[in-house]
């Protein structure tokens, strides 16, 4: 049994939730209405969207002036019938209740001429019921002659009235309010007026006149359609207006929008254009880089091979060679002392082009990894100079293309031999590390610095770095200051590789 117990609020939730499902799904249907509503909405031109917007807030508007403005003539009709009755009361009711001033009751020859007053007067056919009230709330007088003598308590209008002012309202009273009250019908024109004693002033008594509301309804209803018909007409010349006024801007706007549309179409494919461009030229630059690169390999290797070894079998014969020769006479001649600079100029050549070929010649960058190929770098200038370098390497793993690491390499070499020839390899550093984006290759000195035109000369070492380090998508700076040596900065990009041509 527990075990059902425990049930029953889980069984009486599942309930409640299968009865919210409906609820839910017609709230869902409602979101998706809306939001298909506001989407055909704003698909629309700037003029429709007036149109919809504009045509109620200005009907309501009109509606609202019309119906203002029928409050304001049902009010001042009611009150000018409130004093057209006070101008009856004291023409005709007044002299026949002058008996109040000195009794407490009226005569039944003044009930029986009021009676005959208004079935007789044209104001008075029109009358529905009239009282005359004494300042306690007792009927002196009415044409219901049951509630004659009956005391009912006294409310705002016969207030007022005793007090000297006139107080006339459009009456609606239903069902137990209208009984309460006496009030013969359930919508009707009240008016309480003061009646006074003549040429003494006193307020004797008030009357009460109920009149049909046939009247004010007629006056309210031509002063309404006239109303609405003048602000209809107002309102749709101004709508019109300001629709003429929106769809020449919305034409406006929608003409502008086609040709932006237009002309963006036309930049894209510019733009398309110019990114297809870029991208040969990039790939034409790596290409040439490249075939620049196999060119200098071969290149180096022809002077190695060639003009190297010719040289070198020049100074060989002739430091093998006798001072003493032979003329072609059959005399012996002595050169003694002439053969020394020529030998010293040839071995001059044949190291200056052995450094060139060296020079030349880049380490295989396929098989090395660019932390081995920077090391490699700095260990051969090191070697050539005799000279020590701070080597910071933080790229350890990581995978560059070819072109990058040539670019790296020759950026360390003509740095590395711009600081010797400047600063003689004077606190020579050379930083090299890499984030998500970008390579940076670093090399600083602790020379004297640059002189302050060297941007200005055009020198070819710099000129050739920067044309390299650009072909590769970076960039290159160079900071010096006299005294403070120089640094030599190369950002290369680590997105998108293009494909390596050789």
């Amino acid at each position: 049994m527990r075990s059902i117990k425990a049930l029953r609020p889980f069984g009486g939730w599942w309930s409640t939730a299968r009865d919210e499902q409906p609820a839910r799904s017609a709230r869902a249907g409602a979101r998706r209405v809306l939001r298909a509503m506001q989407v055909r909405f704003f698909r629309l031109s700037l003029s429709q969207q007036f149109l919809l917007l504009s045509f109620p807030i200005l009907l309501g508007g009109t509606l609202l002036i019309g119906h203002w403005i029928g409050l304001r003539v049902q009010s001042s009709v009611v009150h000018r019938m409130g004093a057209v009755t006070a101008l009856y009361v004291d023409s005709f009711i007044a002299p026949h209740s002058q008996t109040l001033l000195r009794s407490d009751d009226l005569t039944e020859t003044d009930r029986a001429e009021l009676a005959r007053l208004l079935e007789s007067t044209p104001l008075g056919q029109k009358v529905v019921s009239l009282k005359i009230w004494r300042p306690d709330g007792r009927v002196l007088f009415s044409t219901t002659p049951e509630e004659v003598g009956k005391t009912y308590p006294v409310d705002e209008g016969l207030a007022a009235a005793l007090a000297g002012g006139i107080s006339s309202e459009l009456s609606v009273r239903e069902d137990e309010e209208q009984q309460a009250h006496g009030q013969p019908r359930p919508r009707i024109i009240e008016t309480y007026t003061p009646i006074h004693a003549d040429k003494v002033g006193k307020i004797i008594a008030a009357a009460e006149f109920y009149e049909e509301a046939d009247e004010v309804d007629r006056e309210v209803a031509v002063a309404q359609r006239q109303s609405w018909l003048q602000m209809a007409g107002a309102m749709a010349a101004m709508y019109l207006l300001l629709f003429v006024v929106v769809r020449r801007g919305s034409q406006t706007i929608e003409r502008q929008q086609r040709e932006l549309g237009d002309k963006l179409a036309q930049l894209t494919v510019l733009n398309a254009q110019n990114a297809d461009l870029h991208h040969r030229a990039r790939r034409a630059a790596v290409r040439a880089t490249a075939l620049n690169e196999n060119f200098l390999q071969r290149l180096s290797a022809d002077l190695h091979d060639g003009p190297g070894q010719d040289l070198g079998f020049a100074l060989m014969q002739l430091t093998t060679e006798d001072p003493a020769c032979t003329g072609a006479d059959g005399r012996s001649c002595r050169v003694t002392g002439q053969l020394a600079p020529v030998r010293a100029a040839v071995h001059a050549a044949l190291a200056d082009l052995r450094a060139i070929s060296a020079d030349l010649q880049l380490p295989d960058v396929r098989n090395l990894t660019l932390a081995d190929l920077v090391a490699r770098a700095v260990r051969d200038y090191e070697v050539k100079t005799n000279s020590s370098v701070l080597v910071e390497c933080d790229v350890h793993g990581l995978v560059v293309p070819a072109r990058t690491k040539i670019t790296v390499c020759r950026v360390l070499q003509e740095s590395l031999a711009n600081a010797y020839r400047h600063a003689k390899g004077s606190g020579c550093r050379v930083k090299v590390h890499a984030d998500r984006d970008s390579l940076t290759v670093e090399v600083r000195d602790e020379g004297p610095g640059l002189a302050a035109d060297y941007a200005r000369k055009g020198r070819l070492g710099l000129v050739g770095m920067r044309e390299r380090v650009e072909i590769a998508g970076g960039t290159l700076a160079v900071e010096s200051a006299p005294g403070r040596g120089a640094l030599v900065r190369a950002v290369l990009p680590l997105g998108a590789q293009e494909e390596d041509n050789g």
